[in-house]
């Protein structure tokens, strides 16, 4: 298969208003993860691992930080050799409104994606966690004549009001399709799952673009222009809609794909991280993650002075370059760059983003502090969530506390 065969287009514009503080300054896919990662890191090194090479990025919401990463970390294709990760924001080409949805989208962007020749269109979101090669899918496409394929897993069916539910017959069509539905139907013989919807469509190029105008034009109200409500329920009478049995190439049991929609699906798939054996492996150098690796020295650890209990140390933890743990502990926790940890400080199931200053006896459990927070000597955070929502500070269903950026705490002391 040539990359001039697909053309991958990446859906980042989400607000991820369920994710906020952390999307308060930023899209939803450039949301840190993982220490030195950025959510859009895994769907792109999804698309180079698979030799993928020709993709455009659609950005809408507080696209500045985004468009940053991008630039930094994904310049790295050649354009030359038809290699490109092309950032397109929202210009209303088509009318006045932004982006009423994920087709809209893709229409309102047409005139560009025409431009660029090929045989089918992977579409992607740009704020899920996996690790996948889409060109099995993309085979499995083929060699089946699909006009649409949908990439599939099994969850539980607790959370299938979340995400697309379908219905496949003996033979792997999709027969019915339902987004987010209230009373989500299981799956034959699994009564405690559902088949859902991953987000990512594979369209046969002439196929996709008839559909985008017809629901364009769509004068009745009703669409949403959106793919899982309208584009392809609509199909499934009048096109062949496939489905593909999501493959993971993480190389665990069981597959691993997470969707970070809220705080804490962030707040455990990071988790996720710093097992002995983490779910999710970052060290398969057969699947790197892409992204940008500042400049930094690497991590340092200093102070060793047991009878006082001053010692840097960090366990069962992600450290990430430019971090100094300076006589202060560090449990089950990700650690991301610029951060320091000074003495007798302890930071517990926790996740520091950039340059987040820890002083002296502080305290931090079960946490996201977001970046360029600096937490005062003895000060506490993750101890008392009454305290912390008077602190100005958010406190998730699950307990665990969320610290906005350039938070100014010591206001409180």
């Amino acid at each position: 298969m040539m990359a001039s065969d697909v053309l991958t287009i990446v859906l980042a514009g989400g607000r991820g208003t369920r994710l906020g503080p952390l999307t308060n300054d930023r899209a939803k896919p450039a949301v840190p993860f993982g220490g030195i990662y950025r959510i859009i890191d895994f769907a792109l090194s999804n698309c180079v691992n698979s030799h993928l090479r020709r993709v455009m990025v659609l950005t809408q919401y507080k696209a500045g930080s985004l468009v940053r990463h991008l630039t930094q970390a994904w310049g790295f294709l050649c354009r030359e050799l038809d290699e490109f990760i092309e950032v397109v924001p929202a210009q209303q080409r088509v009318g006045e409104s932004w982006y009423e949805g994920t087709a809209d989208a893709i229409y309102q962007n047409i005139y560009s994606i025409e431009k660029i020749p090929c045989r089918d269109i992977l579409i992607l979101a740009g704020d899920h966690i996996y690790k996948m090669n889409y060109k099995s899918m993309i085979d499995r496409h083929r060699e089946r004549g699909a006009d649409l394929t949908v990439a599939c897993l099994p969850v539980p069916r607790e959370e299938g009001r979340e995400f697309g539910v379908m219905r496949v017959n003996d033979s792997g069509r999709v027969i019915d399709f339902l987004e987010k539905p209230e009373n989500p139907e299981p799956m034959p013989g699994h009564p405690d799952q559902v088949l859902a919807s991953m987000g990512i469509y594979l369209f046969s190029k002439n196929v996709l673009f008839d559909r985008l105008f017809e629901d364009a034009a769509d004068r009745s109200g009703q669409s949403r222009h959106d793919f899982g409500r309208d584009i392809v329920p609509k199909m499934l009478t009048s096109h062949f809609v496939d489905s593909y049995p999501f493959r993971d190439e993480n190389h665990k049991t069981p597959a691993y794909w997470r969707d970070v929609g809220t705080l804490d699906a962030y707040y455990a798939a990071n988790m996720d991280l710093v097992a002995v054996d983490p779910v999710l492996n970052l060290y398969d150098r057969e699947w790197p993650i892409h992204t940008y690796q500042p400049q930094e020295p690497p991590p340092k650890f200093v102070h060793d002075e047991p009878f006082s209990g001053r010692r840097g140390m960090a366990l069962n933890s992600l450290v990430c370059q430019g971090a100094i743990i300076s006589g202060g502990q560090v449990q089950g926790s990700v650690i991301s760059p610029r951060v320091r940890v000074n003495s007798h400080a302890l930071v517990k199931d926790s996740i520091l983003l950039d340059n987040v200053q820890v002083g002296r006896h502080a305290v931090i459990k079960r946490a996201v502090v977001d970046k360029h927070v600096r937490i005062p000597p003895g000060f506490t955070i993750g101890l008392d969530p009454w305290l912390d929502r008077a602190r100005g500070m958010v406190v998730t269903p699950k307990g665990v506390t969320i610290v906005p950026k350039n938070h100014d705490l010591d206001r409180f002391t």
